[in-house]
């Protein structure tokens, strides 16, 4: 059975001219990619219009909640005691968002409840891949 979990969080973005304008969020999480997260943005937050989604390793996430880590399009890191800094790039440009820590948190239990940390289906996720970058072949 392939259990989702998702939870709605307000993501703070941070403009530009250094305000924070607030951002609807959905975080997600499928035991049929464990290794994933995925944090949802709707088409009126985003730049063109269109619905956005990040996917990243859940493993960063619990990682960037301690302590700066990632490289590359996806960086975290705690900000002060009770926020923690998203910053995304892609082609387009770079986003910075600031999340509630302990949102991050409750939604991370929630994903180690459903798959533990240690437990994910590696294997079975590679095939996955495989047969989707190969079309079956």
């Amino acid at each position: 059975m392939d259990i989702t979990v998702e939870q709605l969080a307000e993501a703070r973005l941070i403009t530009a001219q250094d305000r924070e304008v607030p951002v609807p969020a959905t975080l997600r999480y499928t035991a049929g990619d464990p290794l994933a997260v995925f944090v949802d943005f709707p088409a009126e937050a985003a730049l063109h219009g269109e619905d956005v989604t990040w996917t990243f390793a859940r493993a960063l996430l619990d990682q960037g909640l301690r302590a700066p880590a990632g490289h590359g399009d996806v960086l975290i890191w705690p900000y002060g005691r009770t926020r923690t800094v998203l910053e995304f790039h892609s082609p387009h440009g770079m986003a910075l968002l600031l999340f509630q820590a302990s949102a991050l948190r409750r939604f991370l239990v929630r994903t180690y409840a459903v798959v533990a940390g240690g437990q994910e289906d590696v294997a079975g996720v590679v095939e996955r891949g495989l047969s989707t970058l190969f079309g079956g072949v």
